[in-house]
């Protein structure tokens, strides 16, 4: 019987190193940068005004105060996004907007609610020297601007390469003038589960019939993964329509994940039919729930293979396996970060665990104020799917512990 813990080599050593692309900023949110981010301008590219306002030179008002107040004359008004910015004269103003270059000549902006305008702020701006602007006290030399390059000066790097690419970082790139970006390819995987006895959700149900869950599930699974994932409809338990499915969603894949049919009954398709054609080992994992397993290439005839993973049909088994052996691979080959977040916590009931193999119990993570507690719920069988959609953490049982008292320590994984 394999160990977990060789079951996940042998399922990583599936997965090639990441890829670069080139994809449009539209379409990078979730992914990882392949290299380093060098800013081609300054942010901000032109100094601008910080709020809406009057740009004045510095040295026109320095004995301005309420007892003397200095009044300038208006001689233009500055939009954000005007682009033929008059240069300012000595002894004059120049109303501004919140984001408009502040004019050559100008050092200061002073704030609306700090000057009396003639015209009144409330008023649509006019081009007119008879405007006029009183000030009643000094400001210094740069403030309310916001220079070039205060954010970023250009040249300088922006974003690590390997950087999970969020809103926030759109919104640099975007900035910066990206319409392309250098990321990671997205994994296309494709998802398909066996059994006769499945039907579509929605469908009517007849004796010995339930609905298909896990492809669905798998699917989620991947895309939170941050995968391209694809959930293709279901065979039934035959050899030649299952290799003829493969063989058609394999076209369009970097990998394929099937459920079900990998255990040692009869009619059991996946193993059945990859045994037949080779290039696919089924092993027996010490772990419950999920010891069935498979994983390798299925090949074609022109000696192209993809990777494939086969795994139990049993939802949580299902599920678990996912968990164990398919995710931090398949993030890897993506450049995104791998690990779950595991942490240590204590156990609020006692558990027993089969000896030899390492069982995944699903649980509920509670922090108390003398530490995270975990409570274990239902039990270990591979059919729970409620309590597995209740959970939050699995519980990382190791083998060689049967017998867990309520406040033993153990080590589980956040999902």
């Amino acid at each position: 019987m394999r160990s977990v813990v060789e079951h996940q080599q042998a399922v990583a050593a599936l997965f090639g190193n990441p890829r670069p692309v080139l994809r449009p900023l539209t379409d990078v949110h979730g992914a990882a940068l392949a290299r380093e981010i060098v800013a081609p301008i300054s942010l901000p590219p032109f100094d601008n005004s910080a709020m809406d306002g009057f740009a004045v030179r510095s040295a026109d008002f320095v004995d301005a105060s309420p007892q003397h107040p200095v009044t300038f004359p208006v001689t233009d008004d500055i939009p954000a996004g005007r682009t033929d910015v008059p240069v300012l004269a000595a002894g004059t103003a120049h109303r501004i907007m919140t984001g408009a270059p502040v004019p050559s000549g100008a050092d200061v902006v002073i704030p609306v609610e700090a000057a009396q305008s003639a015209l009144g702020m409330s008023r649509p701006p006019a081009r007119s020297a008879e405007s006029a602007v009183t000030i009643s006290s000094a400001l210094p030399a740069g403030r309310n601007i916001r220079r070039v390059g205060s954010d970023i000066t250009a040249g300088a790097p922006v974003l690590a390469a390997g950087t999970v690419i969020g809103a926030a970082q759109i919104g640099i790139l975007a900035a910066l003038g990206f319409t392309e970006v250098p990321v990671y390819a997205q994994q296309r995987v494709a998802i398909l589960s066996t059994g006769s006895e499945l039907v579509r959700p929605g469908s009517p149900l007849l004796p010995g019939q339930i609905y298909e869950s896990n492809g669905a599930m798998l699917t989620a699974a991947c895309i939170e993964a941050g995968a391209q994932a694809q959930h293709m409809h279901f065979v039934p338990d035959d050899i030649g329509e299952f290799l003829r499915r493969l063989r058609e969603i394999s076209v369009d894949a970097d990998l394929i994940i099937t459920s079900g049919g990998v255990s040692a009954g009869a009619y059991e398709v996946v193993k059945e039919a990859l045994t037949e054609v080779g290039g696919v080992e089924f092993v027996k994992v010490a772990m419950q729930p999920g010891k069935p397993q498979g994983c390798g290439r299925f090949r074609f005839a022109d000696g192209q293979s993809i990777p494939i993973i086969t795994v139990p049909g049993n939802p949580v088994s299902s599920m678990v396996s996912f968990e164990v052996f398919i995710r931090e691979p398949l993030r890897a080959a993506m450049g995104l970060p791998i690990r779950r977040d595991r942490i240590r916590a204590r156990l609020d009931t006692a558990v027993t665990s089969p000896p030899g193999k390492r069982q995944f119990q699903r649980g509920v993570f509670v922090d108390r104020p003398d530490g995270p507690w975990i409570t274990p719920i239902g039990p270990p069988a591979s059919h729970h799917l409620s309590n597995l959609a209740h959970a939050d953490v699995l519980v990382d049982i190791p083998a060689d512990a049967v017998d867990l008292a309520a406040g033993d320590e153990i080590e589980v994984i956040r999902i």
